[in-house]
């Protein structure tokens, strides 16, 4: 066992500086989250309300086992552009009667759930964790289709079928556009008497609907009725009979895990304090320590390091445990590896395919000082590109800060991809995360990632001379 240490000071002026300059940017993220738990304002929330409905938070918080958490993705969605912060829509990994699932929930009080390209690919992205992590779906459906296009929701969620992954479908209210044909892709429907309506035709945009924006007429008479002649399999009283009728269905899923348990029941804590993890997040690429990142995430901050006296001391690899499950540790702040270092890289993919251990990259990538023309030649990653797109154990990605380039990009995607705030948001990032929730965060991707079998490719590359 090798247990990190730490020269961090938290009486030195530089730390104070990195602290606050991460509060900012936390300050700046949770104004935008704010935005997007508002809704369509307090207008279309409070009469959302009169109508006897609940909000997309509050059906997921009654459809979640009492007190479990709930992995967010991409809450900022669509933040800066013309389109409401959260996409109108919540995804994210929850727990439903001790099952792992995926629950995507429409939010009406935004142009009636209106779709929108980032909601079309927040959606995606949902379907997409659910079937390489084997979870069931749950959709809480209150949609009046695309405001521009961005379709092709139903065919990604068609695919979950083929991987044998159940799909739960909720319908609260009336449905049009991609989110119609749900009913008919999932294993379960449900319907809430008296509201459920689902239109199979596209509406004509009209004036007058949530925000002010065009929106589509929802006054159509239904293609197919919720009723008996319909295509629900239950009929719900009300939306939390809804509720109660979705718990129900997952129950008697039957629903077993293929990956192992945690090999330690009761881990213990990393020892130091993930308070540190504000200064650490600010930290330029030079001076980026990975090494006092693990000493705050890691179990009992255990760190084996990977050929710790070779030459390619700029990345850093190693094995421990998070939240008891067996993990291995790719970092590195450069922007182009050396040939040592890619050789470092692909001999401990190898390995972690080998055993089977899911990786997470720990990702910073810049230039460091005195990197230019002369900088190591960038061929000497291809290998490194090679090894990672074989690699077949689950990927996670921390982005901690700025990346001008991306060796463990991958011809699919990561299973779980996130960023610190001065990162930003990444192409295909599940969303910017408070550097303090790190563990939490990772800890709940590594047990999603177990409800699938864990395996490895086996050789992966050339990693000697």
């Amino acid at each position: 066992m090798t247990a990190l240490e730490t020269t961090l000071d938290p009486r030195d002026p530089a730390y104070l500086e990195g602290r606050s300059a991460t509060l900012q940017l936390l300050a700046e993220l949770e104004a935008v989250l704010d935005q997007a738990r508002g809704g369509g304002g307090e207008k279309w929330v409070t009469r959302h309300h009169a109508r006897g409905k609940l909000l997309p938070r509050e059906r997921i918080e009654m459809l979640l086992d009492q007190d479990s958490p709930f992995l967010e993705l991409a809450p900022a969605a669509a933040r800066g552009s013309e389109y409401p912060p959260g996409a109108s829509v919540v995804t994210g990994v929850g727990v439903v009667e001790g099952v792992e699932c995926v629950v995507i929930a429409n939010d009406p009080t935004v142009d009636g759930g209106a779709v929108n390209p980032y909601t079309a690919e927040k959606i995606r992205r949902a379907a997409r964790i659910g079937s390489v992590n084997r979870l069931p779906l749950i959709n809480l459906v209150e949609s009046v289709g695309e405001s521009k296009p961005g379709g092709g929701i139903a065919r990604e969620l068609s695919r979950l079928t083929a991987d044998r992954v159940p799909t739960v479908c909720v319908i609260f209210g009336v449905t049009t556009g991609d989110a119609a044909y749900l009913p008919a892709l999932s294993d379960y429907t449900i319907m809430v008497r008296g509201h459920a309506k689902v239109l199979t035709i596209h509406p004509q945009p009209v004036r007058g609907t949530a925000n002010g924006h065009a929106g589509v007429d929802v006054r159509a008479t239904p293609v197919v009725p919720a009723g008996p002649a319909g295509p629900a399999d239950q009929l719900a009283e009300d939306e939390r009979d809804g509720l109660r009728l979705a718990r129900q269905c997952v129950r008697r899923l039957n629903w077993r895990k293929h990956g192992p348990l945690p090999r330690t029941a009761y881990p213990l804590p990393p020892r130091y304090d993930a308070e540190d993890l504000l200064t650490l997040a600010a930290a330029e690429p030079a001076a980026f320590e990975p090494r006092e990142v693990l000493a705050r995430i890691l179990d009992d901050s255990d760190f084996d390091e990977f050929k710790p006296g070779s030459t390619a001391t700029t990345l850093v690899a190693g094995w421990g445990e998070l939240h008891g499950y067996p993990v291995g540790v790719l970092a590195t702040p450069s922007a182009v590896c050396s040939a040592a270092e890619a050789q470092k890289a692909v001999h401990f993919l190898h390995l972690a395919n080998a055993t089977a251990t899911p990786l997470l990259f720990l990702r910073h990538v810049g230039t460091l000082p005195g990197e230019d023309s002369e900088a190591p030649d960038a061929r000497h990653d291809a290998p490194l590109v090679h090894a990672v797109a074989k690699s077949a154990v689950p990927h996670l990605v921390l982005s901690v800060g700025t990346a001008a380039c991306d060796l463990v990009d991958r011809p699919d995607e990561p299973r779980f991809q996130f960023s610190w705030p001065a990162a930003g948001r990444t192409p295909a990032d599940d969303g910017v995360i408070d550097p303090r929730d790190t563990r939490t965060v990772l800890g709940l991707c590594l047990s999603a990632v177990h409800s699938a079998a864990v395996e490895g490719a086996g050789h992966v590359g050339v990693f000697r001379p």
